[in-house]
């Protein structure tokens, strides 16, 4: 597969999540307890056009992978586990948060990413984009200083995303929060929106993202 999307996305630097060059944005989770993820999952529908996001469901955080997760790999903050399954194959936008976010791939699917440290003057341009490969099955952290957003699908039927995050994040800002940075979109959500995307922009998201709204192609 890998080789694949390399070919058909051959102007955008494209890995395995394996690879050496995703240490800069994150780590691969080699023993998180996945089937029991996958399980939850089944629940979950993937929408006819564009993407759901649910940043909180309640039953899931009720057992045991709660607490599990927040004291393997949160140092005991208080966590919430949700999803994000949809249509999407554009970068669209890309956001950034205090403290780590663990993905878990429940399809193949592509992450495109960033680094903040690539903000210039509030702008990040699409040169410094990178694309990683993950396969179905596999978990990953990604550090707080990794720009991201959806994921792109890999099959004309969506990709399926567990998204886990410290409590609160993604929900919306308090009248007192806002104003206070311009790429601050929600709570313990940073985002620079593409021009393009006119979701994002109708919400009022600062366009910083310069050069194509890239679309990641798939064999079909």
């Amino acid at each position: 597969m890998i080789e694949q999307l390399k070919t058909l996305n051959s102007t955008l630097p494209l890995a395995d999540v394996g690879d050496e060059s995703f240490k800069r944005f994150g780590k691969v989770l080699e023993n998180f307890p996945i089937n029991e993820i996958e399980k939850l999952m089944k629940e979950t529908g993937i929408p006819e056009s564009g993407n759901v996001y649910v940043p909180s469901i309640k039953s899931w955080e009720e057992g045991s992978l709660k607490t599990y997760v927040e004291k393997a790999y949160y140092g005991g903050m208080s966590i919430q586990i949700g999803y994000c399954n949809g249509k999407n194959s554009n970068l669209n936008g890309l956001e950034y948060h205090k403290g780590s976010e663990i993905n878990i791939a429940i399809t193949d699917f592509v992450l495109l990413l960033g680094h903040v440290n690539d903000i210039m003057n509030g702008k990040f341009s699409v040169n410094h984009l990178e694309g990683f490969f993950l396969p179905k099955g596999t978990a990953i952290e990604m550090f707080q200083t990794t720009l991201h957003l959806a994921p792109c699908k890999l099959t004309n039927k969506g990709f399926k995303c567990v998204v886990i995050l410290p409590a609160g994040t993604n929900t919306a800002l308090l009248e007192e929060e806002k104003e206070h940075d311009e790429l601050l979109f929600m709570r313990n959500k940073w985002l620079l929106s593409h021009p393009e995307n006119d979701r994002f922009m109708s919400q009022g998201a600062y366009p910083g993202i310069t050069g194509e709204n890239i679309a990641v192609k798939y064999p079909t």
